[in-house]
């Protein structure tokens, strides 16, 4: 085999050096930014508003729940402004979310800014604030719990297959697929989803200072726009992050000059986690696929 030409070797190594280089400047670039995002308040040592970011589903979520209690414990922030956009998640998620941020609002001011939709577990974590603005346009409401199910029963036996099942009780592990839906598994349900919407709505009165039949009139499951929440007094006021602020310097003292650093609630807190996350946001979202009972607004198309 013929040796390689000595001025094309060298532009071989030339290249493979310069390759090298920019991989290794492309990896010290990555873990620069994944250390900014893990830690948002390390390079500034000044007082502060943490600007609180709680997007797409809202779930059970430990790391999120930490980044709120850190956020209290700092006393370099002097208040929080929560940004909600999102069309909900789960119950529980909704409900953990709210606790926290309630036991966060006991320490420092919180004011909820809701942008383009803010439902169901979304709106219950706007309740946790201590005033609410939104947009005009925004959609917001949807108070109230869903549970889903579905029945194949037709199509098995269109196909000929039959399922069976042994139970401790007639109503263990229903409702099924496999079966139809009976009266003591849907009266079964029904109980359960009142219960946690029962829970939802006093927080609603609790919150938002409405009496029981008030409540229940917007708490019917619709959605308002932003104007419309003003009026039904799910909201305090028309506007975004500006009038937040506003309302901080006139009701708490926290002055607008005061700058704000970004804080995005989920995922996990180490390197590795913060890079994953990285690279996740480049890929399409996950559908929404929830067990149990849900809080999440999501419109149905019909003919």
């Amino acid at each position: 085999m013929a040796s390689l030409d000595p001025d094309r070797l060298l532009d071989r190594r030339r290249l493979k050096r310069g390759v090298a280089i920019w991989r290794a400047l492309a990896v010290v670039a990555l873990v620069a930014l994944a250390l900014v995002a893990a830690a948002p308040f390390a390079f500034d040592g000044g007082e502060r508003v943490a600007r609180l970011w709680v997007t797409g589903l809202i779930e059970d979520d430990p790391a999120r729940d930490r980044i709120i209690a850190d956020l209290k414990g700092d006393d370099a922030v002097k208040a929080v402004v929560l940004r909600l956009d999102s069309a909900g998640g789960t119950a529980v998620g909704g409900e953990a979310l709210y606790l926290s941020l309630r036991s966060l609002a006991a320490a420092k001011p919180v004011v909820a800014v809701l942008g383009t939709t803010a439902t169901s577990a979304a709106y219950m974590a706007a309740l946790a604030a201590d005033h609410v603005v939104a947009r005009e346009a925004t959609l917001t409401g949807s108070i109230g719990i869903l549970f889903q199910t579905a029945e194949f029963t037709a199509l098995l036996e269109e196909i000929g297959v039959r399922a069976e099942a042994i139970r401790s009780g007639p109503l263990k592990a229903k409702p099924t697929p496999y079966e139809e839906l009976d009266n003591p598994t849907r009266h079964a349900m029904r109980t359960v989803v009142t219960d946690i919407y029962e829970s939802f709505l006093r927080l609603v009165m609790e919150r938002r200072s409405l009496d029981r039949e008030t409540a229940l009139a917007v708490a019917d499951g619709r959605v308002f726009t932003g104007s419309q929440a003003v009026d039904a007094g799910l909201v305090d006021a028309i506007g975004g992050e500006e009038e937040a602020r506003a309302w901080l310097a006139a009701v708490h003292g926290v002055s607008e000059t005061i700058p704000a650093t970004d804080v995005v609630s989920g995922g996990g807190d180490g390197l590795l986690d913060v890079i994953d996350a990285a690279l996740d946001s480049t890929l399409p979202s996950r559908t929404l696929a929830l067990d149990g009972l849900i809080a999440v607004w999501h419109p149905q198309i019909t003919d």
